[in-house]
């Protein structure tokens, strides 16, 4: 305990906290879009209740793991490649990210939604957790290795992973609604999702992909639809004021 209120636990905690928020953006944006299907009085508690499962996710690979990296353990070689455990559970989640995002882009482009209950229709509250626990794992997966590699001590790690995940129980309300409330944020979430499925098999194949790219071209296209959507709002304003009483 002493060591972990010293200068450089304190450091350690900040800044891996930090990077437990961001590598937790996909993770709240996969759940706004799985919960966004439920009936309205169901999808906050979907939200708290996936959030919490995937830091139990986190916590129970980081006590796990010697077994997280013996993953790491080539299991046999196809055709030139090596293929570990790690590398197909990144696999799977990808494939299953990509069929899942372009499935749900497909569904706003193409599918007439006459009404608003429409939207929950074929999905159940069980079904949408047990999808959210299937990508959890996934995500944690890196989230863990993260946390091994800039901190030392488990107390640190722990307290990292329950204040990021505080904070995104907070923040995924209204991050969920106001992807709801915008299609276009909707259709850019969905396509963010689908690079990062895109992103995860590849790194499941063998090749890494630096997520730094990743983060900032995610970054760069919201703030260039976020300019959009208040060049669309100040151009609609002098329509509605010039028409008659």
């Amino acid at each position: 305990m002493e060591s972990l209120l010293a200068a450089d636990g304190l450091l350690a905690l900040l800044a891996l906290t930090a990077m437990e928020i961001v590598l937790g953006i996909d993770n709240v944006v996969f759940i706004a879009i799985l919960t966004a299907r439920l009936p309205a009085p169901q999808q906050a508690p979907a939200r708290r209740i996936g959030l919490t499962v995937a830091l139990g996710t986190r916590i129970g690979l980081l006590f796990a793991i010697s077994w997280v990296m013996g993953l790491n353990t080539p299991l046999l070689s196809i055709l030139g490649y090596t293929v570990t455990g790690r590398g197909l559970i990144l696999f799977a989640g990808g494939l299953f990210l990509i069929l899942k995002a372009t499935r749900e882009i497909y569904d706003k482009m193409e599918t007439a939604h006459t009404d608003s209950s429409a939207v929950g229709r074929g999905s159940t509250f069980w079904m949408v957790i047990g999808q959210i626990m299937l990508l959890d794992i996934v995500f944690s997966l890196d989230s863990v290795i993260t946390a091994v590699g800039m901190a030392n001590q488990i107390a640190i790690m722990v307290i990292a992973m329950v204040l990021a995940m505080l904070v995104m129980l907070v923040s995924s309300g209204p991050i969920g609604g106001f992807v709801e409330r915008h299609p276009s944020i909707k259709i850019l979430a969905l396509a963010f999702l689908l690079l990062i499925g895109v992103m995860l098999v590849a790194e499941g194949m063998g090749t890494h992909v630096d997520k730094g790219y990743i983060y900032f071209a995610m970054a760069f296209s919201l703030l260039v639809e976020l300019l959009n959507m208040r060049y669309r709002r100040k151009r609609a304003r002098p329509t509605r004021q010039a028409r008659p009483a």
